[in-house]
């Protein structure tokens, strides 16, 4: 599953839990609390997750073994 489709799956995922912490956060005087606390932890491991996953699936530099002899290099 190391592919695009997983940065839009996590989405709807996060997005998922997201409403659920929204809807399902306790009443009481520090319902604000609980909701923004959960949805900001959510959102914040998603971008983590994310930016990690894309790092990896798109490197800005390609790695280059040095230990390779020069007749066995393809460029």
């Amino acid at each position: 599953m190391a592919n695009g489709w997983s940065i839009i799956i996590g989405l709807v995922v996060v997005a998922g839990m997201c409403v659920a912490a929204w809807i399902f956060s306790p009443k009481g005087e520090n319902q604000v609390l609980w909701r923004s606390s959960l949805i900001l932890a959510f959102i914040s491991c998603y971008l983590m997750w994310a930016i990690t996953f894309l790092a990896q699936l798109h490197p800005l530099i390609e790695p280059r073994r040095s230990d390779l002899r020069k007749e066995y290099i393809h460029h």
